[in-house]
């Protein structure tokens, strides 16, 4: 019989790559508590009219991407979720989330996408998601850009680049996006098939194109900074002036879009050159319009997304975030055989059991050796779990009320304590290795 695979692009997290993400989600659930952010939680599955208003017909991810399919029970349209914050927005409007006043909330989790996997980019990958519902000016934006200079901080990602931009109000965006046709209309031999079929359906696009005969084209283009009015062109000013004050640096990119009506004012990218083409890390901005466009009362809004894997990607290349495998103590036992050659009563293994469980009481992580084999096997996979100590209780320690500890790491160290004394003992001495 054949061997069952994983499908193409959904790859297995396995123990020692898992330890890692561990110490990332732990270092983000202190960083999200920093900024009063809590955890919000959607489905993965959703109807898929909710990306296509969401997201955006005519965009690559609905066009191309997503995974949809019809219930065969019910004849419901649904789609895995390619992104989470038409998922987050749905549920603040069906359980009425912004009642009493704005709120500051954070997801982590896979999506999914059917494009071709590549470094850091997968069909099922993973993203951290922060989303701030409900707060109008750009203190809130500038606080979203402040915590994730933070993050990078912390994680020592030292080669991150901020790129931001203003995308206006919606009136500002019309007269931009008619310009763009004009423009382009007049440039229809330049066009690639890609901008060619953008053009009246989404001309922003355009001007993200990597096409790099169109890049000379794209820089000519009209500039949505120049149909700016006072409010756009204050709350940016103000963005920056956050930015400035906090000493943050950042490069105004003209060419930076999102391609849908209900995004406007803030967007922002951090970008790094450690992942080849695909440098984006954190993508982010306003949109004011999708609360009311999903059927809630209007009310202003702005997040990011992070991809997991890129970050990861980063942060190994660094070093940071090693996995921190291994337990504090491991608990091996060893039974006597009696005389006729069967097995004697177990009398160690049920002590190492209860010793075990003891020490978890003490809040110490433990691993008790189990499926027997002999002292020198037991002592190999002592010295492979990464523990501490190890506990031993053989038919000696049972006879005594006793257990012999062995440090396995650095100075070495072996004596015999009585099992009522096991538990301080042990947590004492961790505390010590600790403390140095």
């Amino acid at each position: 019989m054949s061997k069952l695979q994983a499908v193409k692009g959904m790859n297995d997290l396995l123990p020692e790559e898992a330890a890692r993400w561990q110490a990332l989600e732990r270092k983000l659930a202190a960083w999200f508590a920093t900024y009063g952010y809590r955890n919000m939680r959607t489905p993965v599955l959703e109807q898929t009219a909710l990306f296509q208003r969401g997201i955006g017909e005519a965009t690559d991810i609905v066009e191309k991407e997503m995974f949809s399919f019809t219930d065969r029970l019910n004849g419901d349209e649904l789609t895995m979720r390619p992104e989470f914050t038409a998922g987050l927005v749905r549920a603040a409007v069906e359980h009425n989330l912004l009642y009493n006043g704005p709120r500051r909330i954070f997801s982590l989790g896979p999506v999914f996408r059917h494009e071709r996997p590549q470094r850091g980019r997968y069909r099922q990958f993973h993203q951290i998601d922060v989303e701030a519902m409900g707060f109008p000016g750009p203190d809130i934006d500038a606080e979203l850009i402040t915590m994730l200079d933070r993050l990078w901080r912390e994680l020592g990602l030292s080669h991150m680049r901020l790129e931001i931009n203003s995308l206006g109000n919606a009136d500002e965006r019309r007269a931009h996006r008619e310009a763009l046709i004009g423009y382009f209309e007049a440039h229809q031999s330049d066009l690639d098939e890609d901008a060619r079929r953008r053009l009246h359906a989404n001309p922003l696009r355009i001007l993200d194109t990597k096409n790099p005969a169109m890049q000379d084209l794209a820089d000519r283009a009209p500039k949505l900074s120049d149909h700016l009015g006072a409010d756009s062109i204050a709350h940016f000013r103000e963005l920056k002036a956050y930015l400035d004050n906090a000493g943050i640096a950042y490069t105004v990119n003209p060419r930076m879009v999102r391609g849908l009506d209900y995004y406007n004012l803030t967007v922002f990218e951090w970008i790094t050159d450690q992942l080849g083409a695909q440098g984006t890390v954190c993508g982010g901005g306003r949109y004011d319009g999708m609360i009311e466009l999903f059927g809630g009362k209007p009310a202003p809004a702005v997040g990011f997304a992070i991809g997991v894997e890129r970050l990861l990607d980063l942060v190994k290349q660094g070093g940071l975030l090693e996995s921190a495998e291994g337990c504090d103590v491991y608990v091996m036992h060893q039974d006597e055989m009696d005389g006729s050659g069967g097995a004697a009563p177990k009398q160690a293994a049920h002590l190492a059991f209860r010793v075990a469980e003891d020490l978890r009481d003490a809040g110490l992580e433990v691993v008790l050796h189990c499926g027997g084999g002999s002292f020198k096997s037991q002592m190999k996979k002592a010295d492979a779990s990464g523990a501490e100590f190890a506990v031993i209780v053989g038919a000696d320690e049972v006879a005594a009320a006793q257990a012999t500890v062995k440090k396995l790491r650095g100075d070495p160290l072996q004596e015999r304590i009585s099992i009522i004394s096991l538990k301080q003992y042990l947590v004492d001495k961790l505390a010590m290795e600790q403390d140095t």
